[in-house]
């Protein structure tokens, strides 16, 4: 799954690295969780790609209630052709969600050990992503979008048996043509060559923490001593019981 992550590469790389005409106007973010605004980017009708900012958490047009977003932070990337809640989506509306990294929590005999997963050259990458538009009945607009997830592979595996997709940069272009539905092959897990990952402060579980220090390595616990910051108590990682009908 993904259900926290984090972006601070400056907004220049950025531009460069997702072939943005303009410098995006980002600032660095260590603790991006479900339903807050997130960089989103996409491709005009021109062709160009432009970066916006939309709701984690796909809420499909036809949802009578936007409160389904808080389960739709990701999808199976496997049935996204064929779920009624992705679908329309993935035939038309695609994106790219830049990233530096994204948190796991390993089990462990002192408890959930929270881990930082991101690239070995520690370059920014995009999450296969999927956009909605949602019009309220007062005429609101509300854009959100969702994060694609498939299997693990070999070194995540141990710490989760999902983990999201993400595209490689010589595949972005592929990915954004919502007119090309054969990108099947861009499902497959990111290789393990290609990343690493490392335990970090408990202070990543409570999303008021947004700071540099939660990406930066810790000792791994020790048993009975995982958890133990206050600060955590109220804001844990996302349930894994709100995402089992997606993961």
């Amino acid at each position: 799954m993904c259900g926290r992550y984090e972006l601070h590469t400056h907004p220049a790389a950025i531009a460069l690295a997702f072939g943005l005409l303009e410098r995006p106007d980002a600032r660095p973010r260590y603790n991006i969780a479900p339903t807050q605004q997130v960089p989103v980017v996409r491709q005009r009708a021109d062709g160009t790609r432009e970066w916006v900012e939309m709701r984690w958490g796909l809420v499909p047009r036809w949802a009578k209630d936007p409160s389904i977003g808080v389960k739709m932070i990701n999808a199976r990337a496997e049935t996204i052709a064929e779920k009624p809640s992705f679908r329309t989506a993935f035939r038309h509306h695609r994106c790219l969600i830049p990233a530096d990294g994204f948190y796991e929590w390993k089990v462990t005999a002192g408890g959930k050990q929270p881990v930082h997963v991101g690239r070995k050259d520690g370059a920014p990458f995009g999450f296969a992503g999927l956009f909605e538009r949602w019009l309220a009945a007062d005429g609101a607009v509300l854009d959100t979008c969702t994060i694609l997830t498939t299997t693990a592979n070999d070194l995540l595996r141990p710490i989760h048996q999902r983990m999201p997709v993400i595209v490689g940069p010589e595949n972005y272009a592929r990915w954004l043509d919502a007119a090309n539905l054969d990108v099947a092959d861009l499902f497959a897990p990111f290789p393990s060559s290609a990343m690493a990952w490392h335990p970090v402060s408990t202070r990543v579980n409570a999303v008021r923490n947004d700071d540099a220090a939660l990406i930066a390595p810790v000792a791994p616990a020790v048993a009975g001593n995982a958890v133990t910051d206050a600060d955590a108590s109220a804001e844990m990682a996302p349930k894994k019981p709100v995402q089992a009908s997606l993961l």
